[in-house]
């Protein structure tokens, strides 16, 4: 009996499409035939220029060269997220990549000053986080820990040109036998019998026959929905933002690194410093304000001149109910839209194709290796938006969306977590879900959720050693941060894109 599928077909390219083909050509090899079809009159959508640091695992698996990759990107380094007015307007925090502090026996850090807040203390708990006050400093600089010294607690991700991130990758995956195939998908052949896709056709009547096609056709679902019909969770009564204006502008000093989010009336403005231009966009619901005020509002909040004409994206939140079915699985938009709050639009793309690859099909197709693809792809989607929702829920901002978002009811998972933290501060990260503990704490204090108490192992240090031990840790961050480089002079000695290049990206 045959056990293994020979030829996958990739419909669409982009970012989705162009880093699960550079995946395959890495991890499977000459043995099977990878073929991706696009058409360069289908325009992509780059709203995912911002990353977290788990790209760095991917870039790091397929070889690539770190500087060599924000170089041909128009780069920069991201250090966290502030979010601007999120809490309340005036109001601002950090989502910091990296530690903060260091546990002590069997305690987090941040147990330990909760305790220290509770009894009058006055500290930041970002005063503790190395990245936080370096990204507060526009410093930048990789960890260079070494064996025997304290690990300096920096963990950083990108802001990178989507467009040109494709466009890197598919060099690398076409120089590993990759063939691409220029056109539009016009026809879909569904085996009679089993209901698998037997091929695509072109516009050009060219036929492109595969055993396993991976659905990169953005928020359409060319294969996974209209050929397949999925289905979709629609998730708008928790994530009621359904459409975003995105724009460059020209860059201006200084090259921050770090993404911004900034809570508007109607959503949220995000802003992405990119070394050629910077990203901007505006996530809204259009119940609350029309199309044309959210575009001048965009507008007149820029840092430079604008680019390019604004583009208006329009989605539903919310996931295919199979994202994997039959010989199909779907990646990118076409798997299912998260608004990129927290810049994981990447990541699951990264995590889809992992996942495929720990789960890959014989050519049988098993059912229950599907379910188990399906089962951890739910559970990736579901965790993410729970964490995005805590954003909109724990909120003091006035306004008629925020109203309705603050009184919305949220999924019991999330509520758990929130009355967990609300009572003695503590978090429970379930099943390896992408946040971590760190994260949800950032993000709880800053949207102003107050725990009542802490961990009473917490008072097992004496006052002199609580003092002793919190000092310490603020002279860690604050000497890691303080001996970096300010973040463009870094890039500037390491990975700058050369004048011309500038100037080509942009235009």
């Amino acid at each position: 009996m045959e056990r293994s599928l020979k030829r996958i077909v990739i419909a669409g390219g982009g970012t989705a499409g162009w880093m699960a083909a550079s995946a395959f050509a890495r991890f499977l090899g000459p043995s099977y035939a990878i073929t991706l079809v696009e058409s360069e009159e289908i325009g992509t959508i780059g709203v995912g220029e911002a990353t977290i640091p788990a790209i760095q695992l991917f870039n790091q698996s397929l070889g690539i060269d770190e500087n060599e990759f924000v170089r041909a990107t128009q780069g920069s380094f991201k250090l966290g997220i502030e979010f601007a007015d999120w809490r309340e307007p005036g109001h601002h925090y950090l989502h910091a990549f990296g530690a903060i502090g260091r546990p002590l026996g069997l305690l987090p850090f941040h147990q330990y000053w909760l305790r220290h807040r509770h009894e009058g203390g006055m500290s930041s708990l970002w005063d503790y986080a190395p990245s936080a006050r370096a990204a507060n400093q526009n410093h930048f600089a990789r960890p260079n820990d070494k064996p025997g010294s304290l690990p300096s607690g920096v963990a950083y991700a990108y802001h990178f040109d989507a467009d040109l991130y494709a466009k890197f990758l598919r060099k690398y995956a076409e120089e590993r036998g990759v063939k691409r195939i220029e056109g539009r998908i016009n026809d879909v052949t569904v085996n009679a019998t089993n209901g698998h896709i037997e091929s695509v056709t072109l516009t050009s009547g060219q036929i492109v026959e595969g055993d396993l096609f991976i659905d990169c056709s953005g928020f359409r679902g060319l294969l996974i929905e209209e050929t397949l019909e999925s289905g979709y969770e629609d998730w708008s009564n928790f994530l009621p933002c359904n459409r975003a204006i995105a724009v460059p502008c020209a860059s201006v000093d200084p090259l921050t690194p770090y993404t911004r989010s900034t809570a508007r009336d109607a959503g949220w403005q995000w802003r992405i410093p990119l070394q050629h231009r910077t990203g901007n966009g505006y996530v809204y619901c259009s119940d609350f304000i029309s199309d044309a005020d959210a575009q001048d509002m965009l507008l007149s909040t820029l840092d430079g001149a604008p680019l390019a004409e604004p583009r208006q994206l329009r989605f539903v939140t919310g996931k295919r109910r199979h994202i994997w079915k039959k010989n199909c699985v779907a990646l990118g938009l076409a798997s299912g839209f998260l608004e990129p709050l927290e810049s994981t639009s990447i990541h699951l793309i990264q995590t889809g194709i992992a996942k495929l690859l720990e789960f890959f099909p014989s050519a049988g197709f098993l059912q229950p290796d599907i379910d188990a693809f399906n089962k951890r792809m739910d559970f990736e989607f579901h965790s993410i938006r729970d964490f995005i929702i805590l954003h909109y829920k724990a909120t003091n901002r006035p306004g008629a969306f925020w109203k309705r978002c603050r009184d919305m009811d949220i999924p019991e998972s999330l509520a758990e977590k929130m009355d967990l933290f609300l009572s003695n501060g503590r978090i429970m990260r379930f099943n390896e879900e992408l946040f971590t503990e760190l994260g949800w704490l950032q993000v709880m204090l800053g949207q102003g959720l107050q725990p009542k108490g802490y961990s009473p192992l917490a008072d097992l240090l004496s006052a002199e050693q609580l003092q002793e031990f919190l000092s310490i840790a603020a002279q860690h961050a604050r000497h890691v941060a303080d001996q970096m480089p300010l973040h463009q002079q870094y890039i500037a000695v390491h990975c700058a894109a050369p004048p011309q290049e500038k100037r080509r990206a942009m235009s």
